[in-house]
């Protein structure tokens, strides 16, 4: 048979579309042609394809006129993925192996010059979005790839290491039995510790206020942003922000770690712990958000279910800083490009760290601050009203004195303080179905439960303070998350007061 069709999978985003790997053997000038809007890589693959058929002792059909279509035609295809199936897809064509025997295989993987096959990026992300589409077939791919894409309940998974591990199991019913080879094997999913470890914030001494901060984010699913001089503990106390969380699902970490595969970033040592993405202040805005063609996750998209930690956030561009307010609010960042649109998930929460002003030292008792009032107002100015606006909670974190620092006793541990969150977060969602920070429209007059002097309160406060419909907003909704950790069945006025000095401006440092 001169035609075969091998089943393959591209990635756009977290989707993965089909890709048909068709491939026609005709008499004519011999030649290797590959069509189907294939990238560089893919297009590398006939030199691979070639010297690894060559190389494992498989016939490679010289005198033939090799066309190879990866269709649909206008899917964008990348990466080396695509190796493996044109690989067995010129052995079927050539009746190596049983063309009839590859229905209901799919195959994804890179092949190295000696038939050795080499993992690939987007393994996982492959495989839950075929649980998502509800597709049953049975996945072959490389070592590292396929013990990653087995964490999806349900799938069916074969390694591979080499390709002749591949071929013996597709032979032609006719050719000689051979004995079973030892790299080919159903993986079934791996057993992973549910425990994850983070950083114990009682390594932070002192800092209770902050502390206090962190605890109010944790229940209520708040951003936060934290000034204060340098030295005074703000990436540390952001650092340790994820063990407050409660622990992921399965579905959570289906997610997070799927994007996770798909830029390359996976380990089995990460499963089911919440990510803390901290890229430096020269990030650009497609490192942030994502983009490229294809388009590739951003960190806000790495961050998924866990925490994005901005040190130094005047110093990031502001063009990076501006790109943040969509995804803050909708919790998904859509990346337009003329020929595809991709949509990844982004329900991350910000925890932004600066100082008060360029030499950081604006109103610490240590040390006198040298700026003048332009310079301490140009750089607040970096940071735009509109993104201000969409943080929840703002706290200054002033420095330690150094008897405190050295012989002060060591603060309350991560675990103390996230069984308090984490009791309020489940009055919450016993409540309303979903965390303080996620209510919107209707569902915060509903859930809220202001008492009559919180509302007169607020009012006043709102209006001298000259606050957006958005601040009024959140400030409601830091009430509520306080008064959930108190226990309180209504949001009283000490539970506004206390969130309202959470929203105070940024020049009162």
């Amino acid at each position: 048979m001169s035609l075969s069709l091998v089943q393959s999978r591209a990635l756009v985003g977290l989707q993965a579309p089909a890709v048909t790997v068709e491939v026609h053997l005709a008499n004519g000038l011999p030649s290797f042609t590959l069509v189907g809007l294939a990238d560089v890589e893919v297009k590398e693959a006939r030199e691979r394809v070639r010297s690894a058929l060559q190389n494992a002792g498989l016939e490679f059909p010289h005198n033939k006129r090799i066309t190879v279509n990866l269709a649909p035609a206008d899917l964008p295809k990348d990466s080396g993925r695509f190796d493996l199936p044109i690989a067995m897809g010129i052995l079927a064509a050539s009746g190596q192996v049983d063309a009839a025997q590859l229905a209901g295989f799919e195959f994804a993987g890179e092949l190295s010059l000696s038939g050795e096959l080499r993992p690939v990026r987007g393994a996982l992300a492959m495989s839950l979005a075929l649980r998502q589409l509800q597709v049953s077939t049975k996945l072959v791919l490389p070592p590292g790839s396929a013990e990653e894409a087995a964490l999806v309940p349900d799938a069916h998974i074969y390694r591979a290491r080499h390709l002749l591990d591949v071929v013996q199991q597709f032979l032609p019913a006719s050719s000689e039995p051979t004995p079973p080879s030892e790299g080919w094997s159903r993986m079934q999913a791996p057993e992973l510790s549910s425990a994850a470890t983070y950083l114990d914030l009682s390594d932070v001494k002192g800092q209770a206020a902050s502390k206090r901060v962190l605890e109010i984010a944790a229940a209520g699913g708040h951003s936060l942003l934290m000034v204060g001089p340098p030295g005074s503990g703000k990436s540390m106390l952001a650092q340790r922000f994820a063990g407050l969380l409660p622990p992921m699902g399965i579905e959570e970490a289906l997610e997070s770690a799927a994007i996770a595969s798909l830029a390359g970033r996976f380990s089995l040592e990460r499963w089911a712990q919440r990510p803390t993405a901290q890229p430096h202040h020269t990030a650009s805005a497609v490192a942030l958000v994502g983009g490229g063609s294809p388009p590739r996750p951003g960190e806000i998209s790495l961050a998924h279910h866990g925490v994005l930690f901005l040190d130094e956030l005047p110093e990031f561009p502001r063009t990076a800083l501006e790109a943040l307010r969509e995804p803050l609010e909708s919790g998904t960042i859509s990346i337009a490009r003329a020929a595809r649109r991709a949509e990844f998930p982004a329900r991350f929460q910000l925890i932004a760290a600066m100082n008060p002003c360029p030499c950081g030292y604006l109103g610490s008792p240590v040390r006198a601050c040298r700026c003048t009032p332009d310079q301490i107002s140009r750089y607040q100015g970096k940071l735009s009203g509109p993104l201000l606006d969409r943080i929840d909670l703002h706290v200054e974190v002033p420095s330690l004195a150094a008897q405190d620092l050295v012989s002060g006793p060591p603060g309350e541990s991560t675990q103390a303080i996230r069984l308090r969150s984490s009791a309020a977060r489940d009055r919450a969602l016993a409540r309303q179905g979903c965390t303080n920070q996620a209510l919107q429209g209707q569902a915060i007059d509903a859930h809220v439960g202001l008492d009559s002097a919180a509302i007169t309160f607020l009012n006043k406060v709102a209006t001298q303070l000259g606050w957006s419909g958005r601040s009024t907003h959140r400030t409601l909704k830091v009430a509520r998350t306080i008064a959930d950790l108190a226990g309180s069945a209504s949001t009283q006025t000490a539970h506004v007061a206390e969130a309202v000095q959470y929203r105070r401006a940024l020049q009162a440092t």
